[in-house]
């Protein structure tokens, strides 16, 4: 009987998870059955998810699986079975099926937590997933019917991280398009530490509050959220913001199939993995992407939940399971490049590089570079089979 690499999830991690296992085996002059289960064969850019047009933001994968030879099922993955090397997922009927697999990748992605402050799940948008960024944008595109107010003319978003940012400086611009250039509106971020950008370097966080203050964002610090209603958000010091538009992009979380695994889970339930990105007490399951706790080098960093991680982590998963199957040797895991590039809206972009954060480019310069990563570097590469094996490879480099 062939053996079989089941991938779960069609993300970054999963996608390069396939091409890679599917790189290997043909190097190998092997067969082996790549097969990937998603609800759709498709790249959602998710990155590009504080734009607009959201719905465009998405590249076709079923081209690229079929001339590569790794086969898609339509669906999603319910169940976990371990002991029996197995997984429940039902499929685009609704019916429930059961999949044997020799080795498991799970590249399940992960979520936004609405549900961490009474009402944010009723009343807050996120940019999370395609579908709720895309009512988020129509909500936005629909405040123009709604007569002026300040709650109209008013968004928070809760949080100061990467999303929040990007969404944040990108406003005033979208505001301004939708309700007209003399509309005065007003963005607020609410973050719970001491200044913006905090958790970055001070060279960074300059940067980000020099643009911040160059397009009228306001940013509230030391500040978490009590709750929020249909009139806006109150504050746990007790100030209130009215507002039509509160917007959720913190308590990220690694998909709940983690938890269907008997194995260390680190705060935001990814699975603590060695350097083969195998899920430790599982030699046939392999983490990767947004589900995996992973070393990316020697000095005590580890992959965040980002697309620049989730593309070599899959590439190295994929590689690896099918290693495992073929009897070569894996690749050990490394990722010792880290970069930030931050869309900051009209004012431009920054651009930094290693854990410590030194800018490199800003403004327009850096926009160049940002639009070049979000636009072109990150999509899947052509439906080319030798194209995709070349890219496929986790030694392939990224530019």
């Amino acid at each position: 009987m062939r053996k079989q690499i089941l991938i779960v999830g069609a993300g970054f991690a999963g996608m390069w998870a396939a091409l890679s296992a599917a790189r290997l085996a043909d190097i190998n002059k092997q067969s082996i059955d790549i097969t990937v289960i998603a609800p759709q064969p498709e790249l959602r850019v998710r990155p590009r998810f504080y734009e607009s047009a959201v719905q465009t933001l998405v590249a076709p994968l079923q081209p690229l699986f079929d001339v590569t030879g790794v086969n898609f099922l339509r669906g999603t993955v319910e169940q976990i079975l371990p002991a029996s090397k197995e997984v429940s997922w039902k499929d685009e009927n609704g019916e429930v099926r059961l999949r044997r697999y020799d080795r498991l990748v799970l590249a399940s992605g992960s979520h936004v937590n609405r549900n961490m402050v009474a009402g944010a799940a009723e009343h807050a948008f996120d940019l999370d997933q395609l579908e709720s960024a895309t009512v988020l944008e129509q909500h936005l595109n629909d405040l123009a019917t709604q007569p002026a107010s300040e709650a109209r003319n008013t968004v928070v978003v809760c949080g100061g991280g990467f999303t929040g940012i990007e969404m944040a400086l990108e406003l005033p611009g979208r505001l301004r398009d939708i309700l007209g250039a003399d509309a005065k509106t007003r963005v607020v971020v609410v973050e719970r530490g001491a200044e913006p950008g905090g958790r970055w370097s001070k060279e960074l966080r300059d940067v980000i509050i020099d643009a911040s203050a160059e397009l009228g964002v306001e940013w509230l610090v030391n500040a978490e959220v009590e709750s929020v209603d249909a009139s806006g958000v109150t504050l746990k010091d007790g100030q209130v913001i009215t507002s039509q538009t509160v917007i959720w992009t913190v308590g990220v979380q690694a998909s709940d199939l983690t938890a269907q695994i008997d194995a260390p889970r680190d705060r935001q339930g990814r699975l603590h993995v060695n350097s083969n990105l195998q899920v430790q007490g599982y030699e046939d399951i392999f983490a990767t992407g947004d589900v995996a706790y992973a070393a990316t080098d020697d000095k005590g960093n580890h992959a965040l939940m980002t697309c620049q991680h989730a593309i070599l982590l899959g590439k190295f998963a994929g590689n690896n399971a099918a290693a495992s199957l073929l009897e070569v040797a894996p690749l050990p895991y490394r990722q010792e490049m880290y970069v930030t590039c931050l869309d900051l809206g009209a004012w431009g972009a920054v651009y930094s590089e290693g854990w410590d954060q030194q800018v490199k480019l800003t403004r327009e310069e850096a926009k160049k570079l940002k639009v070049s990563i979000v636009s072109e570097l990150i999509y899947p590469p052509k439906a080319d089979r030798a194209v995709a094996f070349e890219t496929a490879d986790p030694y392939a480099p990224f530019v």
